[in-house]
């Protein structure tokens, strides 16, 4: 890790030591008994170290730590999505296809920094592949409504999230060996804008965005928490290879489709029937139920980057 590095998951413990110190205060003024919110608060911040210590431990190991971490991360988003998603004993090809081949290519060529396959390696060849999997079984039974969840499954857990990690293959003058910060400020200015809309929302929250879909988001919550979100990512424009308004630009890009993510990926859990795509986060919920901002963020912004700057 360089000094800028060093200064940045500085300022982050600085941050969540100041947030559990308001928490263990809230919890204490509450008194014994439960409180929903205050614990859930307290529960979010646990959390949040848990994920800022194994990021740090990630970076320690540089470039290879990174994307063996988003691997790791596309692994239990794809077993989660697919958890929740009916599949009948024709579509194992296509499964055993999805973890044990696209997944790790993904990620392979990656590593490697085959940008003019892994940018279409998902999207083009194995969307293909999967219906032709899936087709040997002789099962038509809602066999398109089948195959598009598992095509759909692997472009949100794998493609979308593999971008955050391809951040490192872009060549940007000026900013050599430095990608990991562009990283930790893609992941910073999106989780913390959805941090900040379900404070604003709690605080000042009055008007529904999407009552069927998410009750907790509110348009207050969702002016203010991109507002300040904004903010906070123009003022991080020192860790990036931008001028304080493009900082700004990419910012509000950013939130605005983490916004957008959201309200699909709940959706799609309204579909389901559940609140929560899984519970390996204390008061996150799933590893989609975090990065489902990420999933559709991501992607544009390193298409993007890569076009504007690498």
């Amino acid at each position: 890790m360089d000094r800028n590095t060093l200064l940045l998951f500085a300022g982050i413990g600085g941050l969540l030591l100041l947030a559990s110190l308001i928490g263990w205060l809230l919890k204490l003024r509450a008194g014994p008994g439960p409180h929903s919110v205050i614990d859930n608060l307290n529960a979010r911040i646990n959390a949040w170290w848990a994920m800022v210590a194994v990021i740090g431990f990630a970076f320690l190991f540089g470039n290879i730590g990174v994307v063996v971490l988003f691997y790791c991360v596309s692994f239990y988003a794809l077993r989660e999505f697919m958890t929740l998603t009916p599949t009948r004993r024709s579509d194992y090809p296509a499964l055993v296809a999805a973890f044990y081949f696209a997944l790790p290519m993904q990620y392979l060529l990656i590593g490697i920094g085959w940008y003019g396959l892994f940018a279409i390696f998902i999207p083009v060849y194995v969307f293909l592949l999967l219906p032709i999997l899936s087709s040997l079984g002789g099962d038509t039974t809602r066999f398109l409504e089948r195959t598009s969840k598992v095509q759909w499954g692997l472009m949100i857990a794998v493609y979308c999230i593999s971008t955050v990690p391809a951040l490192l293959t872009l060549e940007i003058a000026g900013y050599e060996g430095r990608n990991l910060l562009l990283i930790a400020w893609l992941v910073i200015v999106v989780q913390i804008s959805d941090v900040l809309q379900y404070v604003c929302g709690k605080l000042a929250g009055k008007r529904k965005i999407a009552p069927n879909l998410s009750p907790s988001k509110t348009v207050e919550g969702f002016f203010g928490g991109v507002a300040l979100a904004t903010l906070v990512g123009a003022s991080l424009y020192w860790i990036t290879p931008f001028a304080f308004w493009q900082a700004a630009l990419f910012a509000l890009l950013v939130c605005l489709l983490g916004f957008a993510g959201g309200l699909v990926m709940s959706a799609i859990k309204r579909d389901r029937g559940v609140k929560d795509w899984g519970h390996m986060i204390e008061g996150h919920g799933g590893m989609l139920d975090r990065l489902d901002s990420v999933c559709f963020a991501a992607p544009v912004f390193f298409h993007m980057v890569r076009y504007w700057w690498g």
